[in-house]
């Protein structure tokens, strides 16, 4: 098992390009989007191979492009499903925003940042999905 630091700010499926006199790696433009990570700035970048979990570590600068390299995986969570998840921040139109597995983004109307809610997912897209808090039959603490 990879130990995770709590310093993980993005967890995404790439691709290394060589360009010649050097190799890029894209990242999706949500990781900026969503402030998890900023433009310019320089990130440490650990590398796992698909059938292991030896990596290795090295500094780059993140970069975006106008059309990121699609990924064939599918989301990491169905339609239905029950998950407990932590709110992290809020979106534009005051969603709560939480993150599982790769980075995959949850929004939970009427969350807070910080809430622990155990959700229902209820629609599921490429990129995001929709969940709303279960409702609990015990009272409030």
């Amino acid at each position: 098992m990879v130990d995770i630091p709590d310093s993980l700010r993005s967890l995404f499926t790439g691709t290394i390009e060589d360009r010649g006199d050097r190799y890029v790696i894209e990242v999706p433009a949500s990781e900026v989007d969503h402030a998890t990570l900023q433009s310019g700035e320089t990130y440490r970048v650990a590398m796992l191979g698909q059938t292991g979990v030896e990596s290795t570590t090295t500094s780059a600068s993140p970069s975006t492009t106008e059309s990121p390299t699609p990924t064939t995986r599918t989301p990491p969570v169905e339609e239905g499903e029950t998950r407990e998840v932590t709110i992290e921040s809020l979106g534009d139109k005051g969603d709560g925003i939480a993150k599982v597995e790769r980075g995959y983004v949850l929004i939970v109307p009427g969350a807070r940042p910080g809430d622990e809610v155990t959700v229902e997912i209820e629609e599921v897209k490429e990129n995001v999905a929709f969940a709303e808090p279960v409702k609990s039959d015990e009272p409030p603490v």
